[in-house]
């Protein structure tokens, strides 16, 4: 009996789905577990498996092609099963307006420091399913290249940069611009989500804004401490995931989130942390904060962020939040207000850490201070209440000794 491959829902805000790639052609046997497609979500690329084994007898929308959640994308039967009945299902396939590249999704920073050579002791190259297609299109010799991935694998972050180059070398654009000065470039399915909900959210979440300046001379010090007994390397995120985490448990109503005739306080902090991709931002989620070390939230964050700019969360990654924390201090932003990501009640934005002159015991010193904006949505939250959650968050981070009881 003939099995519907149906486009996925990847996430809690998906309406469509992009193909990026077929990897089977009709006609061949696939077993189920196979990769059968790469899907583009508006928050991840993932890869689709068969349900069932059989033959691909149909593919119904093409690569590059757009299709709404639950709509066929393919058939797969055996090879000389009548499907005509099922064919009438097929949806219209919406192309995209200029070929997908995955060298959208390249992240706005890598690292490769560290790394290993992806060349293994014999003659074979370790590397990524989606590496190696990528590397073959376009002519990259994998082992001229340094993996970043684990054990030294080459992963699509590694060769995307040089796919860049390559098309530098024989095109100057990609996308003709024309003589007006102007070129017109399509969304991708995030930047379409994140324009959708922060226009809802700006639009129906009636916003405030409750700034406070935090003393981080003893956070400084605090962190460098960490740094030197655990040998992880803590960031200042780390450190402010942890302290919400803290002061949410203490002020269940900015853990909370509005549902229109009631409120929803949390018991647990699950703390969604702002990531920036090349073409928008995602939230994954660090969850139960206020159980975990600070080393171990850096150690969950990494790999989050990670996996996050690699397009690899799992739809569970980026659900769930109860609080979400956007950090733009590794920027020099000194202060910035964020909007809030319903349904949750609130978010912090976190500016850099300014050297400044401060008043110290009725004398100007050099201090170091950080500002911090909470959002907050006075449907469920007020100012005093506001006010009260940065006032905590203040002086535990003054006072950072509290982070370890």
């Amino acid at each position: 009996m003939a099995t519907k491959i149906l486009m996925p829902k990847l996430s809690d805000t998906m309406t469509e789905g992009v193909i990026l790639k077929w990897l089977k052609k009709e006609g061949e046997k696939i077993k189920q577990g196979e990769t059968l497609v790469e899907i583009e979500s508006d928050k991840a690329d993932m890869e689709l498996e068969a349900y069932d084994s059989g033959v691909l007898r149909k593919i119904l929308i093409p690569e590059g092609g757009h299709a709404a959640i639950g709509a066929l994308i393919a058939i797969i039967g055996e090879a000389k099963e009548d499907i005509s009945n099922l064919l009438t299902e097929a949806p219209s396939s919406r192309p995209s307006s200029e070929k997908i590249d995955a060298s959208k999704n390249l992240p706005i920073q890598e690292s490769t420091s560290g790394s290993l050579s992806a060349v293994e002791s014999g003659s074979r190259v370790k590397a990524s399913p989606i590496a190696k297609r990528l590397a073959a299109e376009s002519k990259i010799e994998l082992r001229t290249l340094i993996g970043s991935g684990p054990q030294g694998r080459i992963i699509k972050r590694d060769v995307v940069p040089l796919m860049s180059e390559k098309k530098e070398t024989t095109k100057k654009s990609t996308v003709p611009i024309p003589s007006e000065g102007y070129r017109d470039i399509e969304l991708s399915l995030i930047r379409k989500t994140i324009a959708k909900r922060m226009q809802e959210s700006k639009q129906t979440v009636p916003h405030f804004y409750v700034t406070m300046e935090i003393n981080m001379e003893q956070a400084m010090s605090f962190r460098n401490q960490l740094n030197t007994m655990t040998g992880f390397k803590i960031g200042f995120t780390d450190i402010l995931v942890k302290a919400a985490a803290i002061i949410l448990l203490k002020h269940p109503n900015i853990n909370a989130a509005y549902l229109g005739n009631a409120t929803r306080q949390f018991g647990e902090a699950h703390i969604a942390v702002a990531v920036a991709l090349d073409d928008g931002l995602v939230t994954p989620v660090l969850r139960n904060c206020g159980q975990k070390t600070i080393p171990q939230i850096n150690a969950e964050l990494l790999d989050l962020v990670e996996r996050a700019r690699n397009r690899k969360l799992k739809p569970e990654e980026y659900q769930g939040g109860t609080f979400t924390i956007s950090n733009l201090g590794m920027f020099g932003v000194e202060d910035f207000i964020a909007i809030v990501n319903p349904p949750e009640g609130a978010i912090l934005a976190v500016g850099s850490i300014i050297e400044k002159p401060v008043v110290k015991d009725s004398a100007i010193v050099v201090g170091h201070t950080m500002k911090v904006t909470l959002s907050s949505d006075h449907r469920i939250i007020d100012g005093a209440t506001a006010a009260r959650f940065l006032q905590d968050l203040k002086l535990l981070l003054e006072n950072p000794v509290g982070l370890l009881l």
